[in-house]
């Protein structure tokens, strides 16, 4: 049961944010559908008892591969997938937490809730580079087999 309310909970969300944000119209679907995976990912690793980084670069990664394909397959820019699609990720409440800590002056709180925005948004910019270097691999090789191929009908 509360597998199916983080599904259909990130689903909404995303194609919310991607209202809020003015995204169009016909990258709602695809954009929500890319926040529900992505979550989904993190919410399965998570119940794995895996670490706050790996779960988030694993999602984020996710996010990123799904955003590239379907902004190829849209024709439009990878970010407008992205961006909705990590509204779920992203720390604001352990950000507000540590500041909340640091005003009551619990310093050693607050510092523990630095870590976990530190940790979750270096995984998140980690997976992006990541899913950026594994696109353009992949187009080069792409490429070189297309290159491949026409020099052998030439010959």
């Amino acid at each position: 049961m509360m597998f199916t309310i983080h599904v259909v909970a990130s689903f909404f969300s995303t194609v919310a944010f991607g209202i809020l944000t003015n995204i169009p119209r016909r990258a709602l679907l695809a954009s929500g559908v890319t926040g529900c995976l992505g979550w989904l990912v993190y919410v399965v690793l998570q119940a794995s008892n895996y670490g706050l980084g790996i779960t988030n670069f694993a999602a984020t990664f996710v996010i990123g591969c799904l955003s590239v394909f379907f902004s190829r397959k849209k024709k439009i820019p990878m970010i407008i997938f992205t961006i909705p699609a990590l509204v779920p990720l992203v720390p604001g409440g352990p950000a507000y937490k540590a500041v909340r800590e640091l005003v009551l002056g619990n310093n050693f709180a607050a510092f523990e809730n630095i870590l976990v925005v530190i940790i979750t948004a270096g995984s998140i910019a980690a997976a992006f580079m990541m899913t950026s270097l594994v696109e353009r691999i992949l187009l080069k090789w792409r490429q070189a087999q297309r290159n491949r191929k026409l020099k052998k009908t030439l010959k």
